[in-house]
């Protein structure tokens, strides 16, 4: 089992930045694949950047976006430079038993957060 609690959502003003965090606690071996999603009202969750040998990020963020993780600390990243309205929505982490195809593919995770809103003011 794999406890996941995400920390350091909140408002900001377009241009400007906010780091998320995730503390992953639990079997380590369950999380041979880990990401960060978001999710607007109403829509699916969407992957933003994964991490399963590599990273992956979804095009939108491409630039803008880092995840990361501290083993030692038992902590998922993802450091968010350069936020627009657009980026604004609940974001999660994941994590997965098993090392993943797709890191931004939604199905592809056995645990998630409880979530941390985001928003971004024009």
């Amino acid at each position: 089992q794999v406890q996941l609690v995400e920390f350091g959502g909140g408002s900001v003003q377009a241009g400007g930045s906010l780091r998320l965090s995730c503390a992953m606690s639990g079997d380590i071996s369950s999380r041979k694949c880990v990401g960060w999603f978001r999710q607007y009202p109403g829509k699916r969750r969407e992957g933003v950047a994964g991490i399963t040998g590599s990273t992956q990020y979804a095009d939108s963020v491409k630039g803008r976006f880092t995840i990361s993780q501290d083993d030692a600390k038992g902590t998922l990243y993802l450091q968010m430079n350069s936020l627009q309205p657009e980026d604004g929505a609940m974001y999660f982490c994941a994590a997965s038993r098993d090392f993943c195809y797709n890191a931004l593919n939604d199905a592809e995770y056995d645990y998630w957060g409880q979530g941390t809103q985001v928003t971004v003011s024009s």
